[in-house]
């Protein structure tokens, strides 16, 4: 079955200017939070709103923005309120008709340097589930875009202001190799580390711009040991290289998502730059949380590849190896 999009019109009262502010957050804040996650589109006019999706989303929208009006009267609004309205509202279960109807738009994000949109199957499911779960698992080999577009994510959810900001995490693992001391403050001494990060930034942003958001934090370099304690409220937050953490390191890393944030960890688990005794952070949490709801995993394969064909043919080239290498050692 088809689901065709409806929209409905609801009007809020009492008509009270303080308590509309409250409710919409600021520059609707609130309103972008539930349509980021039930996937709707919410028009205003005043204390009228038109609400506009399948018709299972817009009545839990409605519920949710009638609830948390009410709410507003007595408390100030805040992400926290929101996102827990939206859990009562079984957000997740209204997701599934629209997936189960074979509508799959072509998910297209649009930056200052032009528009960006997934390369085949794979990346625009890797896109849509990035729109819609707070965290996201992107694993594959090299040249598969998974850092390029979780980046493009990011950009696009800072300039349509559903983040405060954009945060940068990397374990800083030498890839066998010995760099010695590195000069500078704690950002510049990890900086090496999340080049390809920023070459994404400054592609999509431009080199002036990205440095500003930089000087003022907006974009935050965050090393992966300094993480611990932290609470992380309306972020974007990229965990790249993900397979050279620990299994501590990981789950650290995971426990400090906060309302309002969305986290994308990506990884090659071929190339894993532990020492051999330690077991790779992301292999093992692959594992564990397989069957966690609310939590998307996209897994990139040799095909999918964007780089120049000859990169697709060296990761075609050592699967084929470890392959035979398994078959003679069983």
């Amino acid at each position: 079955m088809i689901l065709t999009d409806i929209s409905r019109e609801i009007t809020l009262l009492p008509e009270d200017a303080r308590r509309l502010s409250n409710f919409c957050g600021h520059l609707d804040h609130h309103l972008r939070q539930i349509e980021k996650r039930l996937k709707v589109e919410i028009a205003s006019r005043g204390h009228h709103f038109k609400v506009t999706g399948i018709e299972p989303a817009v009545q839990a929208s409605c519920a949710v923005m009638q609830k948390l009006f009410e709410l507003a009267d007595k408390e100030d609004i805040t992400p926290e309120h929101v996102h827990l309205s939206l859990q009562d509202a079984s957000i997740e279960d209204l997701l599934q008709p629209a997936a189960a109807s074979g509508r799959a738009e072509a998910v297209v994000i649009k930056t200052s340097r032009g528009s960006i949109r997934g390369r085949g199957k794979n990346q625009q499911d890797y896109l849509r589930k990035i729109i819609s779960h707070d965290i996201n698992f992107g694993v594959g080999p090299a040249g598969t875009g998974k850092t390029y577009l979780a980046v493009a994510c990011a950009v696009d959810a800072l300039q349509n202001e559903m983040v405060r900001r954009i945060i940068l995490v990397r374990p800083a693992v030498e890839a066998g190799e010995k760099l010695g001391f590195l000069p500078g403050d704690m950002a510049q001494k990890v900086d090496p580390y999340l080049r390809p990060l920023y070459d994404a930034l400054y592609d999509m942003l431009g080199f002036e711009r990205v440095e500003k958001l930089l000087e003022k934090n907006v974009i935050e370099v965050a090393p992966l040991a300094f993480m611990r304690g932290r609470t992380l409220n309306d972020a974007f937050i990229i965990l790249d290289e993900a397979q050279n953490t620990t299994m501590e390191q990981i789950k650290m890393f995971l426990t400090r998502v906060g309302f309002g944030s969305t986290v994308v960890v990506t990884g090659d688990v071929t190339q894993i730059d532990l020492p051999n005794e330690r077991m790779s952070g992301l292999k093992h949490v692959l594992k564990v949380l397989k069957d966690v709801e609310g939590i998307s995993f996209t897994f990139f394969g040799v095909g999918d590849v964007v780089r120049h064909p000859l990169v697709q043919r060296i990761v075609a080239a050592y699967d084929r190896y470890d392959e035979q290498n398994r078959a003679l050692s069983s």
